[in-house]
C-alpha cells in the first residue's frame, strides 16, 4: 500500500472487470484512477465491495494491464458532470469529455450522474403540448411536456432519420420559452454519428443542443454511463435554467446489450434472454428522470430509441420499455417498402398521454374529434386492403372502395412528409380535413357536427355534401 489511497493490490482481472484487495473504505459507485506501469492512466468505477474486496469496471477495458505493477488511486467521489449553460452547442464523449476540438466547460457546478429520484409527490403531470413537425406524431400520437414516448424500430429502419428529424425540429409553441435538445448516442457507428452531428451544424439547431456520443468501438462500459451524463445535463438544463428540454436516447438496445455484457462478466445470475434480473430496475432509474416537478418552470421530454432483435416485440427491451413508458412510436417495413418516409406504423403506435396536451387554448379544438376520425378511417381502410388482397377489388361494395382509397391517400399524404418537411400542428390538421373532405358529413361520425360545419366547407372540392 502506497497511501491511504493508493494501492497495488489488483488480484485478478476478467473482462472489464478488475478485483483488487486489501482495501479500506472503498463505496459502490465511487470512481478509481488505475495507473499503468507504463504511467499511461485509466479510469474505473466501483461495482461492489465485499469486506475488504472491491470490484472495479474499467472504462476503457483492461487489454494490456500489468496486475502486478499496477497502482489502483480511490478518488472517493462518484462519476461526476461539470455542468454550465455553455454544455449547448457542444459534443461530448460517451464519458463527458468534449470532443469538438473546444475548450473543457468551466463548471458553475459537478453533480453525480446517477441524479437523484424525482419525487413523486413534487411531480406535476404532463399537460403541454410539444410540436415536432411529424404529422404522424403530431396528429396522431402527441408528445406532451414531461412524457417518455419511445420509437420502436428494427434493423435497418430509418430510426436515426426520424431522430434527427425530431431533434432539428421539436419545440414548443408560443410563449417564447427556452427549448434545448440532448441527444445521447449509444453504440452507434461512426458514420451514423457524423450524420447527426453533421445535421444539427448545417440546420443550427446544434446552438440548443448538447451531444454525447459513443461509438460502436468504444467500451462498452462507457455505453453504461452515457445516457447518465445526457440525463445529468438535461436535469441542469431544465431545472436550473428553466428550459424545456427534450432528450433522445439513441439506441437503448445497444446499452442493454452493454448491461448484459457486464452482467455476465460479473457472472450474476441471467434473467430473460441472458439480460440481468434488474433490467426492469435499471431501465427504470433512466427513465424516470424524465418530467416536470412543481415550482419549476423547466421539463425534461424523453424519446428512447430501441431497436428490436427480429421485430419482436416481446424482446425483454421493448417489453420492459412499454410498463414504464406511456406509449410508443413504431416504425413499419411494409410502409418502407412502399416509400412511405417516416414509415410510421399509426394502428400499434399510441401516445397515452395524447388527450392531454390538445385541444382549445393547448393546439385547436377540433384535435381529439379529428385523430379519432383519421385513426378509424384509416383503420376501416387497411382493412379493405387486405380483403381485396383476398378476394379482389370488385368483390368490394362501392362504400369499402371510398376507405381502401383514403387509406392510400393517407399513406401518400399525412404519413409520408420526408425527413426534412417541418409541419406545424395546424398545417397537420388542415390536412387531416382536406383528406376526410372526400366523405359525406353523415359518415364523420366521430366528429362533432359543428366542428365539421366549421372547419369542413373550406376544403370541400364538389357539391359541399
Amino acid at each position: 500500500m502506497l497511501s491511504m489511497k493508493e494501492y497495488q493490490t489488483v488480484a485478478n482481472i476478467q473482462g472489464p472487470l478488475m478485483l483488487a484487495e486489501m482495501i479500506d473504505e472503498a463505496k459502490y459507485g465511487h470512481i478509481v484512477d488505475i495507473e499503468l506501469a507504463d504511467g499511461s492512466l485509466r479510469h474505473g468505477q466501483i461495482l461492489q465491495v465485499e469486506n475488504d474486496k472491491v470490484l472495479v469496471q474499467v472504462f476503457e477495458g483492461t487489454s494490456g494491464v500489468d496486475v502486478e505493477r499496477s497502482t489502483v488511486r480511490f478518488l472517493a467521489r462518484p462519476l461526476e458532470l461539470g455542468v454550465s449553460p455553455d454544455l449547448l452547442g457542444r459534443v461530448f464523449s460517451g464519458m463527458g469529455i468534449p470532443k469538438d476540438g473546444g475548450p473543457p466547460i468551466i463548471p458553475v457546478e459537478r453533480r453525480d450522474i446517477n441524479g437523484a429520484p424525482i419525487n413523486p409527490f413534487a411531480r406535476n403531470y404532463p399537460n403541454e403540448f410539444i410540436q415536432t413537425g411529424i404529422s404522424t406524431i403530431d396528429g396522431l400520437n402527441p408528445l406532451v411536456r414531461g412524457q417518455k414516448l419511445p420509437i420502436f424500430s428494427g434493423s435497418g429502419l430509418p430510426h436515426d432519420d426520424l431522430t434527427a428529424q425530431l431533434a432539428r425540429q421539436a419545440t414548443v409553441l408560443g410563449k417564447g420559452e427556452a427549448f434545448a435538445v440532448v441527444f445521447a448516442a449509444m453504440g452507434i457507428t461512426f458514420e451514423a454519428a457524423q450524420f447527426f452531428i453533421d445535421d444539427l451544424h448545417n440546420t443550427g439547431a446544434i446552438e440548443r443542443a448538447v451531444m454525447f456520443v459513443n461509438l460502436a468501438n468504444d467500451p462498452a462500459i462507457e455505453r453504461i454511463a452515457t445516457p447518465r451524463f445526457a440525463l445529468t445535463a438535461a436535469e441542469y438544463l431544465a431545472f436550473e435554467c428553466d428550459m424545456h428540454v427534450l432528450v433522445i436516447l439513441n439506441d437503448m438496445t445497444n446499452y442493454c446489450e452493454a448491461l448484459r455484457e457486464i452482467s455476465a462478466a460479473r457472472k450474476e445470475v441471467p434473467g430473460r434472454r441472458g439480460y440481468p434480473g434488474y433490467l426492469y430496475t435499471d431501465l427504470a432509474t433512466i427513465y424516470e428522470r424524465a418530467g416536470r416537478v412543481k415550482g419549476k418552470k423547466g421539463s425534461i421530454t424523453m424519446v428512447p430509441v430501441l431497436t428490436m432483435p427480429e421485430d419482436d416485440k416481446t424482446h425483454p427491451v421493448p417489453d420492459l420499455t412499454g410498463y414504464i413508458t406511456e406509449g410508443q412510436v413504431i416504425l413499419s417495413r411494409s410502409l418502407l417498402r412502399k416509400g412511405v418516409m417516416p414509415p410510421v406504423d399509426v394502428l400499434p403506435s399510441l401516445s397515452r398521454l395524447k388527450d392531454k396536451g390538445i385541444g382549445r387554448n393547448k393546439t385547436r379544438e377540433d384535435h381529439a374529434d379529428l385523430y379519432n376520425q383519421l385513426y378509424a378511417a384509416y383503420a376501416r381502410g387497411k382493412e379493405m386492403q387486405e380483403l381485396a388482397t383476398i378476394m379482389g377489388e370488385a368483390a368490394l361494395a362501392a362504400e369499402d372502395r371510398k376507405y381502401m382509397e383514403f387509406a392510400n391517400r393517407f399513406e401518400a399524404r399525412y404519413i409520408s412528409q420526408g425527413f426534412y418537411e417541418n409541419r406545424t400542428v395546424f398545417d397537420t390538421l388542415d390536412l387531416g380535413w382536406d383528406l376526410l373532405s372526400m366523405f359525406d358529413n353523415t359518415e364523420l361520425k366521430r366528429i362533432d357536427i359543428k366542428l365539421i360545419e366549421k372547419y369542413m366547407p373550406q376544403f370541400r372540392k364538389g357539391d359541399g355534401k
